[in-house]
């Protein structure tokens, strides 16, 4: 099956000037030897690059820690899956007969792969620059809205999605003591993590306010670790 690769062109908003990258960022395993696995491998380093570079612009005073919650919820599967379907790029990919049938040219992984694909196959095919366009153009208003809402999150949330964005385990909170008057109540909590050895714990005058204060201490202790 071959692409509209005209129809490819003014999705991308890129002429290629080598069409068989074109061809080859779609072509999946299933469908022939020659897929594209290999610049999906480029891609992906490619697109941590650039948005690294663009949260580090933009986010002149944000920790490692933040930024690497950002870009980690910018490159993940579900996010590059997002944009092909936004795209519709599924009517491009080159898929076996079994794959297809299957529902594969909706399965967030392809969908994903190909996303990664692309952006090598552009920086093979015409540099950096071209290739940065695209991600930003790709990316702009999730990094607007990823901006607006970064600072709304609460300590428990960021460390969470700190650790699942590294397929770790949750963290873990436990009430160690329970001190004060009846009315007058103080809660100290550890938090714990697989990375850190020492838990961290926090105090207050409720469980949550407890759970906040070790999960910030914990984050905070991550981005000293790193």
């Amino acid at each position: 099956m071959a692409i509209n690769l005209n129809k490819l062109q003014r999705l991308l908003n890129h002429q290629f000037s080598d069409p068989d990258l074109g061809e080859l960022a779609l072509t999946h395993r299933s469908a022939n030897k020659h897929n594209n696995e290999r610049l999906e491998f480029l891609g992906d380093s490619l697109l941590g690059y650039v948005v690294a570079e663009v949260l580090f612009e933009k986010f002149p005073d944000a920790k490692e820690g933040e930024l690497s919650r950002m870009r980690a919820l910018l490159v993940n599967r579900a996010t590059l899956a997002a944009i092909a379907r936004e795209i519709e790029l599924k009517e491009f990919i080159h898929l076996g007969s079994g794959e297809r049938k299957s529902g594969g040219d909706d399965r967030d992984s392809i969908l994903a792969d190909a996303i990664e694909a692309i952006i090598a196959a552009i920086y093979l095919d015409a540099g950096i620059e071209p290739c940065k366009k695209l991600i930003k153009n790709w990316l702009q208003h999730r990094i607007e809205s990823e901006s607006s809402t970064e600072q709304q999150k609460d300590a428990k949330t960021k460390l969470q999605e700190h650790m699942q964005a590294r397929g770790m385990r949750l963290p873990e909170y436990t009430i160690v003591d329970i001190g004060g008057e009846a009315h007058q109540q103080i809660f100290f909590v550890e938090c714990k993590v697989e990375t850190i050895n020492e838990p961290q714990c926090g105090t207050g005058t409720s469980k949550r306010h407890a759970e906040q204060e070790a999960a910030s201490r914990m984050l905070t202790a991550l981005e000293a670790a790193n």
